[in-house]
């Protein structure tokens, strides 16, 4: 997952993580099994790799604007 993420530095992506997070960003940085993801406001996410479950390239503007969290 880590090699995977690394090829999509620069590019918006969808996660889904264990638990039922959901999460939007740019991805910035990937290493030492943490990738950083920036929203739109400039905020920055730092999510642990191993607890990703699906992870795909932006789909649609409107659908997870920043970081959005189900519970």
């Amino acid at each position: 997952m880590q090699e995977l993420l690394s090829k999509l530095i620069d590019k918006e992506i969808d996660i889904v993580c264990t638990g039922g997070a959901n999460l939007r960003g740019r991805v910035m940085k990937v290493g030492d099994g943490v990738v950083a993801l920036k929203d739109d406001q400039e905020e920055t996410c730092y999510v642990a790799i191993d607890k990703i479950v699906v992870v795909w390239e932006k789909r649609d503007k409107d659908r997870h604007p920043g970081f959005v969290f189900k519970s």
